[in-house]
């Protein structure tokens, strides 16, 4: 098993704890963790386009002119998609990206970006996070304690003080441990991690 420093708030060694092999040493392979990461913004695309087809334009069902005898094409109403202001042959309507991996894969893509980050270094287990009021000095203070400002911060729970201290801070995201996904943790440079939080990982991905 991998040992790794526990911190406090200020940056200074606590105290030690050892990490699973099952999670956090696993064979890293970048085609699954692309395949998932793919799957994670697939399935953040809006797919709101959406255009008028020839039944939902405005106007009259009326035949413009009679069929024979004007020597001209022949046309059917105004909506016809031939003529402007008609409807849109074949446009796009609103649909999902969305698609699914199987479990055993996410579940193995995470463990690989765990890893990832331990064998990097930029994996940091803090004894807990807790602020007492609102303030976005406090966590630079914090973050600047353990020496980052590109960091993904995992809270044990909802916490607000947290959460809405960092919401200002560029280049740092406070999720909470039952959120944790493969795309947040590769984006960001270091992972910070409170030690309750990893009973949480090794039982969900146990």
């Amino acid at each position: 098993m991998a040992v790794v420093e526990i911190k406090n708030m200020n940056g200074e060694k606590v105290a030690e704890a050892e990490l699973p092999d099952t999670i956090f040493d696993v064979e890293v392979k970048e085609s699954v963790l692309h395949e998932v990461v793919k799957m994670q913004l697939a399935s953040r695309r809006s797919g709101t386009a959406c255009v008028k087809g020839r039944s939902d334009v405005a106007g009259s069902t009326a035949k413009l002119f009679r069929q024979k005898g004007t020597g001209r094409a022949r046309r059917g109403n105004i909506k016809s998609p031939l003529l402007k202001g008609g409807g849109v042959v074949f446009g796009p309507s609103p649909r999902s990206f969305a698609y699914k991996v199987p479990k055993k894969v996410r579940k193995l893509a995470l463990k690989m970006a765990l890893t990832s980050k331990l064998r990097e270094n930029a994996l940091t287990v803090v004894d807990q996070i807790t602020f007492d009021r609102i303030k976005t000095k406090d966590f630079i203070g914090f973050i600047d304690a353990l020496g980052t400002r590109n960091a993904l911060v995992i809270s044990d729970g909802a916490s607000e003080e947290l959460e809405k201290s960092a919401r200002n801070v560029p280049k740092v995201k406070v999720l909470r441990c039952d959120g944790l996904n493969v795309y947040d943790i590769l984006k960001h440079k270091d992972l910070i991690l409170p030690r309750a939080a990893l009973k949480t990982i090794e039982g969900r991905l146990a």
